[in-house]
């Protein structure tokens, strides 16, 4: 299974560094500049993981990951928050944005990618459970 990861971030420079970095561990990545791009692109695409960064130029990413939490089409994708500002900020600001897990920039790629990997992999297993479940 090759991982589907949505980027989301603003600062092109550092989009096409996790890019790189996750196509190298077999990852398939799409990349939006801003929250309606991310938005839009989660729709059309469905990917396994988003990858989502909190200072965009348009939408914050906080306001970003409720919506998706909200639509029926999106609200089982995993959310990674990427961010250099601290989680405790985060969560103090928005309380109702639900992401799995909270990564501070600069990341490991290395402990990035495990936790895509299981993300996406456990997103895959429920996905065929539901299916299974509609036949019966």
């Amino acid at each position: 299974m090759k991982p589907k990861i949505l980027i989301v971030d603003d600062d092109a420079e550092y989009a096409h560094l996790l890019a790189f970095n996750l196509n190298a561990q077999g990852c398939e990545t799409i990349r939006a500049e801003n929250g309606m791009q991310g938005l839009q692109l989660a729709r059309a695409e469905m990917p396994d993981v988003i990858l989502l960064d909190i200072l965009l130029p348009d939408l914050d990413g906080l306001v970003v990951c409720d919506i998706l939490g909200t639509q029926p089409s999106t609200r089982g994708i995993p959310i990674f928050m990427l961010s250099a500002l601290d989680e405790n900020w985060a969560r103090q600001r928005k309380r109702t944005a639900k992401f799995e897990y909270y990564f501070r920039k600069p990341v490991s790629f290395e402990f990035l990618g495990r936790g895509i990997r299981r993300a996406a992999q456990a997103r895959h297993e429920a996905l065929a459970l539901k299916l299974r479940e509609r036949e019966l």
